[in-house]
């Protein structure tokens, strides 16, 4: 090999060298500036997740400032997921999401805009809650359980409905799982997050809503609404006068979900590592910890294993559900 050679090989290696140890110094001090990317309206469990981790990731490893947050609403939450999936990779831009826009939603969707398992890489799941129905002022008060309530549905047929916050979400599924298992049809109204259709069930335009159970609770505490059961495994310890769905004798109806932290595909290992760390020590703030419960939502961090693992899992347990109450988007 002649000298010359050597001389631009060794050049060209110390040049590899100096520019990964840049990349690893920018990694080190942290990006400027990130944005957590959600699919719902201010006030629901997902904007409060989003802002109350946000908050603390300032400061981190992972980034110099707390997170901006952008609601970005629509098609049933999959506008967020989508504008993430476009977003450069470089760790700037996060989605916070359910579960159920990865692990339902393909099921659903036969041409949907993003591959889960493919366009997008898991960070850190954030929270767990279980969700509620509750009923308002258009169900009479005498409804107290699950059953009161089917037989007031069956009774009175066109105001037999129930509100979601998105088609295709996991509170939708709840509903029409009930309606099959009780032999009673209940129309299901769509909504662009929770506030939405509590508002329309507090001003008696709908009878009854699922959704997170913790975005009842400001209501349901000052009578505007009832809860009238819960889908974790057991009580809520924020409702705890309030029945689950299997004491009242549907125990198919036991589902708990958590909202997770993506990135996009080929986001660098460093940075998802990073990002990770960032999360798990700002879930360990008491500060976090007890907004998230304001909100009747627990705390859950992990690694981007145990988040892919549950995804993955979930996946595979809504699927033959999906077929079973025979929802499409088409449908």
């Amino acid at each position: 090999m002649s000298i010359a050679r050597r001389q631009f090989i060794q050049a060209s290696a110390a040049s590899t060298l100096l520019a990964s140890l840049g990349i690893q110094s920018a990694h080190a001090q942290g990006l400027e500036q990130v944005k957590i990317v959600n699919g719902f309206p201010a006030g629901g469990s997902a904007d409060v997740t989003s802002r109350r981790i946000g908050d603390k990731l300032g400061g981190s490893a992972y980034t110099k400032n707390a997170a901006v947050v952008e609601n970005k609403t629509g098609a049933a939450g999959r506008i967020a997921v989508e504008s993430v999936k476009n977003a450069a990779p470089d760790g700037a831009t996060l989605l916070l999401t359910p579960y159920s826009m990865m692990s339902i939603y393909p099921h659903i969707y036969k041409q949907l805009s993003y591959d889960p398992f493919k366009d997008l890489v898991p960070v850190a799941m954030a929270s767990m809650l279980a969700h509620g129905l509750a009923v308002g002022p258009m169900v009479p008060a005498s409804v107290k359980t699950v059953k009161d309530y089917l037989a007031w549905c069956k009774a009175n047929p066109n105001l037999a409905n129930y509100g979601s916050p998105a088609a295709g979400s996991t509170p939708h599924f709840l509903g029409a799982l009930l309606g099959i298992e009780a032999g009673v049809e209940l129309k299901h109204v769509p909504y662009r997050g929770s506030i939405p259709g509590i508002t329309d069930v507090i001003g008696g335009a709908l009878a009854s809503m699922f959704t997170p159970h913790g975005d009842f609770l400001p209501n349901h505490k000052a009578g505007k609404l009832r809860i009238i059961a819960t889908s974790g495994k057991q009580r809520s310890t924020f409702v705890p006068d309030v029945p689950t769905f299997a004491e009242q004798g549907f125990p198919d109806l036991v589902v708990e979900e958590w909202f997770g932290f993506y990135a996009p595909a080929k986001t660098p290992a460093a940075v998802v590592t990073s990002a990770n760390q960032a999360i798990n020590a700002a879930l360990k703030e008491k500060t976090v910890i007890d907004s998230l419960a304001l909100s009747a939502m627990v705390p859950v961090g992990g690694s981007p294993e145990d988040m892919a693992k549950s995804m993955k899992y979930y996946y595979d347990f809504w699927g033959p559900l999906v077929k079973k109450i025979g929802f499409t988007a088409e449908s």
